[in-house]
């Protein structure tokens, strides 16, 4: 990526790290992050090399969240409004244009949930707003003793729009985000886990970010077509009866029962080595 990217990914194996790298303002997230993360994450999607995602953190944090300064110009305010004259845009207009900056940072983070490859996400230090929608859309996550999250829009006189309040009911439940949301207070690693916003605690950036590069890893070493499958059968039972996720699993599994890697999962038991997967 360029000299000025703000999103960098790493490769190694078959496990890609996604880094947010902009260490110098706390990974604050301005007009280039809202580009270039989906940027990053199509490309990932795309690559059959890379069966598993880590998304982590240059820097002594993961993310402080939106970029204040740059993301309040979008913002309608009376200050900024036409006043009458005629003079500039209407206070209408002001706000569609605030709805479709909105919905074009949500696209952004919903590139994240979409990525058909599990993605775990490794955070250490401030995980703040902006922060907390983007890990709400990673299918694991892990945290260093020194994270502290928070959904603090409320605080800032904001309804949080990027995801947070409607991914995060489905992991920690619904009383946890009320109290997180309407609050806005920060939370500690341990309280994290103990809600079920993270599956562990680890020491340390290095270590957590280790961590998740060994799951991904573990990941990796399946038959990437199961992986993903799971994934997709997991995301489609969502909001679904049992009957339905049934149903919806055998239609799934009746595709792609005549695989390769299942071929090669059978032999690789029957010749007691470990299976090698490629995926078709």
């Amino acid at each position: 990526m360029a000299d000025d990217s703000v999103v960098t990914i790493e490769r190694q194996g078959h496990v890609a790290t996604l880094w947010l790298d902009r260490p110098e303002a706390r990974n604050a997230m301005g007009p280039a992050f809202w580009e270039q993360l989906p940027s990053a994450m199509n490309e990932l999607s795309a690559d059959d090399q890379v069966r598993a995602v880590v998304v982590a953190a240059r820097g002594p944090h993961f993310s402080v969240g939106l970029d204040l300064k740059a993301v309040g110009e979008m913002i309608p305010t009376p200050g900024r409004a036409d006043g009458g004259d005629g003079s500039g845009p209407s206070m209408a207009a002001r706000a569609n244009a605030a709805r479709a900056g909105i919905l074009r940072m949500q696209r952004s983070v919903t590139s994240v949930a979409d990525c058909p490859k599990p993605v775990i996400a490794a955070v250490h230090g401030y995980c703040l707003g902006g922060g907390v929608d983007v890990i709400s859309a990673c299918d694991i996550r892990l945290a260093s003793a020194d994270a502290v999250f928070s959904v603090r829009e409320t605080r800032i006189a904001i309804v949080a729009d990027l995801g947070s309040l409607q991914r995060l009911p489905g992991i920690i439940g619904r009383g946890h985000v009320a109290e997180l949301a309407y609050t806005g207070k920060d939370i500690d690693a341990e309280r994290a886990r103990a809600i079920g916003l993270v599956n562990d605690v680890l020491p340390d950036a290095a270590s957590v970010q280790a961590a998740a590069r060994a799951m991904a890893a573990e990941i990796a070493a399946n038959s990437p077509l199961a992986v993903q499958g799971t994934k997709a059968v997991l995301r489609a039972g969502e909001g679904k009866t049992v009957a339905e996720g049934l149903d919806y699993v055998a239609t799934w599994n009746a595709g792609f029962l005549q695989s390769e890697d299942l071929t090669e999962a059978f032999s690789a038991f029957v010749a007691k080595r470990q299976p090698e997967f490629r995926g078709r």
